[in-house]
């Protein structure tokens, strides 16, 4: 089955199991307003550390190096952000993670890493056998 198509499934079910075990131990009202208050001090930290991260991306294009953890890193806090304004515990806790530098430097470490193993096992070249041929040969062919 596709990644994808097992999240779509498995997240909501994820999410209904931890707000009846949560909402059972607290309270309904504080498991609601406990959602609402993750997802307005996420919105603020991550436009926050957005910011900071676009602030990082231009001190590198002006030291005319490239900008690509930054991109990344700004593409994982739109993903976090996105993460906590959806309503529940697990999506939050990760959201949470990626918008955290060091949690996030970790993540996007391993993806990273994955992406550079995939580019060094590709070559630059066709790999073949070549033969001269001389003029006299050319009667051959």
């Amino acid at each position: 089955m596709n990644s994808v198509l097992i999240a779509i499934i498995f997240i909501p079910i994820l999410e209904i199991y931890l707000f009846i075990k949560i909402g059972s131990q607290i309270g309904a009202f504080t498991t609601i307003f406990l959602i609402f208050t993750t997802a307005i001090i996420g919105i603020i930290y991550a436009r926050y550390e957005g910011l900071n991260t676009l602030k990082s991306g231009f001190s590198q294009l002006v030291k005319n190096k490239s900008p690509a953890y930054e991109i990344i890193s700004g593409a994982a806090i739109a993903f976090a952000s996105i993460l906590l304004i959806i309503p529940g515990f697990a999506t939050d806790i990760f959201g949470f993670l990626l918008i955290f530098p060091i949690t996030r430097k970790i993540i996007l470490g391993k993806f990273t890493r994955k992406i550079k193993d995939r580019k060094t096992t590709t070559k630059p070249y066709i790999d073949g056998e070549f033969e001269d041929i001389d003029t006299d040969d050319e009667n051959k062919l």
